[in-house]
């Protein structure tokens, strides 16, 4: 009889793998770049080069694609080649509808390399669902581009009424679930059709690993595309992040729940504080994504949150410099808590407020977070 377990266990016990030949319970990293052939000249499980079937990658792929529930799992060397991937798959004349409020590096690509490439692209705004639907153009878009919550003021978007709009048309929906991980949303569930992970960040959890990852929800002619084109682009996770990854993962659901109490606690705390114009955290009853984010996401709102500072850009930067416990630093969901002014990162292609201050809270005490925080904006 199969037992079917919790997804806790699944992560912490990295699906259960145990390396066949010693009964090791932490697997082998295979480092080696080509794989030797039988005497009847046939592939062993199919490999011959890295590039396309590494042992290592393919562990922690399969970890990750059981926990969102997909079909299939890959693994990219950055989160940005993840996230780029489904375009570079598309081809010339295909249309994208886009959230305007996600990762910028996102935004950078299609603004820098989308036309030269044959692809167009539109923007709308982050959770309008009626704006969204006008721009879609039957018979020519092909890839839908969520995030959420969204980078860096986490807006929400309703996954489950998107996919429905946009699989009217036959689009793809992509979903960029990063700062949610499969600790808190599982997309595909909801009826997305690819999910993204920069895994940097929370699958990882330790800001010592640059890595991507795609789920599909099903191996279709899109996703047999993108492997093509990780394939022939070379953009293969090497072993040793593999391995560090898969490591990282195995405490997702112990971090994550730590950090949604922290940020919590923290937005609270800035919801009230006469130096804040606004708080930024779906896990607020006032914010305007409360509610779609308590059916779609469950034991938490995720790590993130964001404060715009009463003034401007200085008066952002002068409290973010006053910081002690929290790190000036970009990037996001490893166990330190970061904070960085975001206008500084992004520039001018977004239109995040110049006094915005970006918080990833980390898994400290969370009194030692409170009181660096008040010390920050009391001044």
């Amino acid at each position: 009889m199969s037992v079917k377990n919790k997804p806790e266990t699944l992560a912490a016990q990295a699906l259960g793998q145990v390396d066949p030949e010693t009964g090791a319970l932490v697997p082998p990293i295979h480092v080696s770049t080509t794989f030797a052939r039988l005497p009847d000249y046939s592939l062993v499980d199919g490999r011959s080069y890295i590039r396309d079937h590494g042992p290592t990658q393919e562990q922690v792929e399969s970890v990750v694609c059981e926990l969102e529930g997909g079909a299939d799992a890959i693994s990219f060397s950055s989160g940005l080649a993840a996230c780029t991937a489904a375009f570079h798959a598309l081809k010339s004349g295909d249309h994208v509808v886009v959230s305007d409020t996600i990762y910028h590096g996102v935004l950078n690509w299609l603004e820098q390399f989308a036309i030269d490439r044959g692809l167009e692209y539109s923007l709308f705004p982050a959770g309008n669902i009626e704006q969204f639907e006008k721009l879609i153009r039957p018979n020519q878009t092909r890839l839908v581009w969520l995030e959420t919550p969204a980078n860096p003021t986490w807006a929400i978007t309703d996954i489950a009424a998107f996919c429905a709009v946009a699989h009217r048309y036959d689009a793809c929906v992509a979903v960029d679930s990063t700062c949610a991980t499969p600790a808190l949303s599982q997309p595909i569930k909801w009826g997305a059709d690819l999910v993204c992970h920069s895994a940097t960040k929370y699958l990882n959890g330790h800001s010592d690993v640059l890595a991507g990852m795609l789920v599909t929800a099903s191996r279709d002619s899109l996703w047999e595309r993108i492997r093509q084109h990780r394939l022939l682009a070379g953009l293969t996770l090497g072993s040793l992040e593999a391995f560090l990854l898969l490591r990282g993962i195995r405490t997702l659901f112990v971090r994550v729940h730590k950090q949604c109490e922290n940020a919590m606690a923290l937005a609270q705390l800035l919801e009230t504080h006469h130096a804040v114009e606004r708080v930024y955290y779906p896990g607020l009853p006032s914010d305007p994504g409360h509610q779609v984010a308590s059916r779609q996401m469950r034991g938490g709102f995720g790590g993130m949150l964001s404060m715009l500072v009463s003034g401007g850009r200085q008066e952002a930067i002068d409290v973010a410099c006053r910081a002690k416990v929290f790190k000036r630093a970009t990037s996001l969901g490893g166990v330190e808590s970061v904070l960085e002014h975001r206008k500084t990162s992004e520039g001018d292609l977004t239109n995040t407020p110049e006094n915005l201050i970006r918080i990833s809270a980390g898994i400290e005490h969370v009194d030692d977070l409170l009181a660096d925080l008040k010390r920050m904006l009391d001044g």
